[in-house]
């Protein structure tokens, strides 16, 4: 007979310099960890209800639920402050892009997904979306690349099946090179989800269909990958109402504006999430909250494009979730999700005046993200919840002299995480990723990124 296995380490997360727990619960005295869970929630002078094996003296750090980014494209790591696109708008940026793009490999795409995960658990997150949208010939398995990688990570990712469908022949932007029929789109997108997609709270990977934007996809698609998403019960994902240009766009090529294309194929759903809506009108806000449509806002590369600034808190006054985005790094040029935490925080108070609080940009990136990704067990310090959590020291120069260790975060730009965890697994210690090989990671990816770009 089998002797049990032996339960799971309690370990206290003891007496942190600060909490943010995203739900107003008091956890000065730290967390329980069990099983993966958190399994308590300590105010200050609390001990754990029952022994724990292991300790870890959280005196030095600010402790944060882990970070969650609800847009990205990790394969644009390999482009980032490339001449020719740093100083245009999003069409002409794409157009210039494009073509470098379609040359990507199975390993560029390896590497360029390995460094996104890695700058962004280094970041404190630990949940990421990505929005891959790039098949051309031999890269057909790019999702199945991606999925591998975020589980060597030790992160959760939502890996969106995304696609482009209309090319610059039949009026769209991308070459036909990077163009799929939409049945093969459709049949990789359910063959995805049968063989990756877990549920549950604790689920590491999920898969979300995702044509790209109104500008490179047909209705077709839209209309298709809406009925499949309804059917194998999982979520939708797409740019919208990024810029003025793609107004104009949906305008003259379906006779509609934004939401109403969007409604027109069936996407209009809480299953949505779009990727930055910038230009929404108010009636078209109030449409969005009371389909429960939610929006991933992306500041700085809202900012580097001159695309516009997201209405986020009128947003969510009208009932929309709202999370934070670090989109692809050809457009921010990093993937650093405390600072886009930052940065939000920032040009939404450029907006809407200096009140708005740190806190509320933090629930952004956290609890709020989480609601995006229709992950609720995300998010939140609280029992129950997964054990994802982000710790950061304030001890650099940068923070000498600061007072609100929480306001300090973002108000001095924390950047770089020292403790992060993952369902109850430490994956990041003393601010390095055990068993990367950064340096040797940086050389490979700095090489393909030379030769992408070269031709």
């Amino acid at each position: 007979m089998n002797p049990s296995p032996a339960p799971a380490p309690r370990l206290w997360i003891r007496n942190p310099q600060a909490a943010f727990t995203a739900n107003g619960l008091d956890a000065s005295g730290g967390l329980v960890v069990s099983a993966g869970l958190i399994t308590e929630v300590l105010a200050a002078g609390q001990s754990p209800s029952e022994p724990c094996q292991e300790t870890f003296d959280a005196g030095s750090h600010v402790l944060l639920p882990g970070l969650i980014n609800t847009h990205h494209h990790f394969y644009q790591t390999l482009t980032r402050a490339w001449g020719p696109a740093a100083n245009v708008p999003l069409f002409p940026w794409l157009q210039n892009l494009y073509p470098v793009w379609a040359r990507l490999t199975p390993r560029d795409l390896e590497l360029a997904s390995t460094v996104a995960l890695a700058e962004l658990l280094l970041s404190g997150c630990t949940t990421a979306a990505d929005h891959h949208y790039l098949f051309p010939a031999g890269l057909e398995d790019a999702i199945d690349i991606q999925v591998e990688t975020v589980r060597r990570l030790g992160m959760r990712a939502t890996l969106t099946r995304g696609s482009m469908t209309l090319g610059a022949y039949d009026g769209g932007l991308p070459p036909q090179s990077t163009v799929q029929a939409p049945e093969v789109v459709l049949a990789d997108s359910e063959r995805l989800v049968q063989q990756y997609h877990e549920r549950g709270d604790d689920a590491v990977i999920q898969i979300a269909l995702a044509p790209c934007s109104p500008f490179s996809v047909t209705k077709e698609i839209m209309a298709g990958s809406a009925a499949l998403a309804e059917r194998l019960d999982v979520r939708l994902h797409t740019h919208l109402a990024e810029t003025l240009d793609e107004e104009d766009f949906c305008r003259e090529m379906f006779g509609l504006r934004t939401v109403d294309y969007l409604d027109s194929v069936g996407w209009l759903t809480d299953r949505t999430w779009l990727g930055h809506g910038i230009h929404f009108s108010d009636a078209e806000i109030i449409r969005l909250g009371a389909a429960g449509t939610a929006v991933a806002h992306c500041p700085t590369s809202n900012m580097r494009l001159a695309s516009g600034t997201a209405r986020v808190l009128e947003l969510e006054d009208a009932g929309v979730p709202v999370g934070l985005g670090v989109d692809g790094s050809a457009s921010n040029d990093a993937s650093n999700m405390i600072l886009e935490a930052r940065q939000a925080l920032y040009l939404q108070r450029l907006r809407y005046g200096a009140d708005i609080p740190v806190e509320r940009a933090l629930g952004w990136a956290t609890r709020r993200s989480a609601a995006v990704l229709g992950r609720p067990g995300l998010g939140q310090l609280a029992p129950g919840m997964q054990a994802d959590l982000a710790l950061f020291r304030l001890d650099g120069l940068r923070f000498s002299g600061s007072h609100d260790p929480v306001a300090a975060l973002l108000l001095c730009a924390a950047d770089r995480a020292d403790r992060v965890m993952v369902g109850g697994r430490w994956r990041v210690v003393d601010g390095t990723i055990p068993g990367l090989d950064v340096a040797g990671l940086i050389v490979e990816h700095s090489a393909a990124a030379r030769r992408l770009a070269g031709g």
